[in-house]
Parts: C-alpha cells; sequence; structure tokens
C-alpha cells in the first residue's frame, strides 16, 4: 500500500507503477484489441483508431496518459483527490511531464496555453485544491528542470466549470456526456483565441470530460486542443506485442 506521511508515497512504489503496453489509440488513447504492427501495414495510421474516434472524432488533436489506472496508480491519484496528500502530486506531476515529452514528440507544440480542468466552485472550496492544477504545475516544474525549451502558459482561469453535475462513475458514456453538456464556458476568449491548447487532467476515462472541454475551447477560437493525463482507464483488451492477450479492468474506475 502506499503511505502517506512527509514523504507521501516511497521512491520503490513510484518505480513500481506500470506504464500502458500494448496498441493504443492514435487519437485518444483507447486500448486496441488488435496487433498494431501488422495492422499499421496492412490498412495505414487510421486503422489505429478506435471506433468511438472513427464514428465520432473529438475536438481535440490527440490524448495522452502515462499508465493505467489501476492498482498504485489508483491508490496514488486517490491520496491527491480524497485524502488530501497534496504531495501525491509531485511524483505524478513528474509522470504528467512525460507524457508531454512524448506528445511533443509526436507534433504537438511546446508553446501552449495550459489548463487544468476546472472543478465546480463547491468542490474545489471542499477540497482545498483542484489536482489538476497541483498535477500540471509540478509537471512545469519537472520540464523546466529537463532542460527542453518549453514555452507553457498556464491560464487555468480561462475556463470555468459553471455547473455541478453528479457523479460520473456510475453513469454510461452516453449519459456522461449528457451530464457534462453545458458545464464549462471559456470566460477569457482572449487568453485562447488562436493558441494551442494543452488540457490537463488526473485521469482519462471515457473521454466524455476531455471532449466537452475540447469542444467549448474550440468553439470559443482555440486552433488546436490536446489532452495530458497521468492515468488512463482502459475497457478493451488489450494485445502486447507478443500476441498474449490480458484484460485491462478499469473501465469503471473514476
Amino acid at each position: 500500500m502506499l503511505k502517506a506521511g512527509n514523504s507521501p508515497v516511497c521512491e520503490k512504489c513510484v518505480d513500481g507503477l506500470r506504464e500502458q503496453p500494448g496498441t493504443l489509440c492514435v487519437c485518444c488513447g483507447e486500448a486496441l484489441d488488435l496487433d498494431g504492427l501488422h495492422y499499421r501495414r496492412q490498412l495505414g495510421a487510421e486503422a489505429l483508431r478506435c471506433a468511438p474516434c472513427r464514428m465520432t472524432p473529438p475536438m481535440f488533436e490527440r490524448a495522452a496518459a502515462w499508465g493505467l489506472y489501476e492498482d498504485r496508480m489508483r491508490e496514488l491519484i486517490h491520496l491527491l483527490k480524497y485524502e488530501r496528500v497534496r504531495g501525491a502530486a509531485q511524483p505524478l506531476g513528474r509522470l504528467l511531464a512525460k507524457v508531454m515529452e512524448g506528445m511533443a514528440g509526436e507534433g504537438m507544440p511546446r508553446e501552449a496555453v495550459m489548463i487544468a480542468v476546472p472543478l465546480f466552485g463547491t468542490k474545489q472550496r471542499q477540497r482545498g485544491y483542484n489536482q489538476s492544477v497541483l498535477l500540471a504545475d509540478e509537471a512545469l516544474i519537472s520540464l523546466r528542470r529537463g532542460g527542453a525549451t518549453w514555452r507553457l502558459q498556464p491560464r487555468h482561469d480561462a475556463l470555468r466549470r459553471v455547473r455541478d453535475t453528479e457523479s460520473q462513475f456510475e453513469l454510461t458514456p452516453t449519459g456522461r456526456r449528457r451530464n457534462l453538456k453545458g458545464a464549462f464556458v471559456v470566460v477569457d476568449p482572449a487568453a485562447i483565441a488562436g493558441k494551442e491548447i494543452l488540457l490537463i487532467d488526473d485521469i482519462y476515462t471515457t473521454g466524455a470530460t476531455a471532449r466537452e472541454c475540447a469542444r467549448v475551447l474550440r468553439e470559443a477560437g482555440a486552433a488546436r486542443v490536446w489532452v495530458a493525463t497521468v492515468a488512463r482507464a482502459q475497457r478493451e483488451m488489450v494485445v502486447s506485442w507478443d500476441g498474449q492477450a490480458t484484460a485491462v479492468a478499469a473501465w469503471n474506475a473514476g
């Protein structure tokens, strides 16, 4: 178990976190039940998009996450979100920085406006902070230490959650999208007009939150939206490179 204390999590526990395996959708990061190398050769990159992204393309360019939302990763995120262990943002922020570095290597610009997915005001006051803002701050620190040239401008106040929504946990994917409709507004369009936006969140589950935030940002004038999260809940079968299928049981998480 991960322990809270002066150091919220030991380095051994952080080292034990698992990066996502297998073949992922090039758009949203959904695990695909296929041999990526084979299908890329046969059908091209479009074959590496999941069915939802092919049928209803999201208004973000790409969403990426570092690890699976399970086991120790779940425990560490819960320390941050529900037990008020703010220090847990440090190791998670370092992982988020790795996600951002990977996205930059695949086309995301290093100059962007960084916006954390907002909490409703009442929920943020109860929690005392927005965990996604803490993660964004820690990722920025890690990136600056890394030496690469990044020009990220935090503007977490540009996007606001104006409606308190019911818990997403027990909702279907369709219900989650309906639940979030009209929940976000851009309060400073000038801050995002024509800009590349990097949207930060802790977990990507069904993508309903990322899709709705991206829609609102794009309709307010953002050039493109990219989504970076620490963890990803997966619901499909992940096929590893050696062809052995393993079930990923994180679909109903968070």
